[in-house]
């Protein structure tokens, strides 16, 4: 079975830092862009990360550019997402997504997701 499966949310203080990890099992990540994506309660889904297969290439929202690093470690075939300098708008339900194609992580259009890890940001 394929499948995504992040960790690491949680609640931190404004100015704080958490590494969100997303794991796959039942393939490998080294053919496979991966993406971040999050959504706040009342918004829509929101694009922050996303890097292609060979980690060559990341881009960033601009909401998150300098704050948020994207990494991918096929050793352990886990993506990263380390998150800095975070601020109470930052506050959502974060997801991973993964596809062979870039263009269809950059959209949002991925052939697999997870299920979601939460982190809050408040004082």
């Amino acid at each position: 079975q394929l499948q995504l499966v992040e960790s690491g949310g949680g609640l931190v203080q404004p100015g704080g830092s958490l590494r969100l990890s997303c794991a796959a099992s039942g393939f490998t990540l080294d053919n496979y862009a991966i993406g971040w994506f999050r959504q706040a309660p009342g918004k829509g889904r929101e694009r922050i990360s996303c890097i292609n297969s060979s980690g060559g290439t990341t881009i960033y929202a601009d909401s998150v550019k300098g704050r948020f690093t994207i990494s991918k470690d096929n050793a352990n075939n886990t993506v990263y997402l380390q998150m800095n300098s975070l601020k109470p708008e930052d506050t959502a339900v974060y997801y991973c997504t993964a596809d062979r194609g870039f263009g269809q992580v950059l959209l949002g259009v991925s052939d697999y997701w997870g299920q979601g890890t939460q982190v809050t940001v408040s004082s």
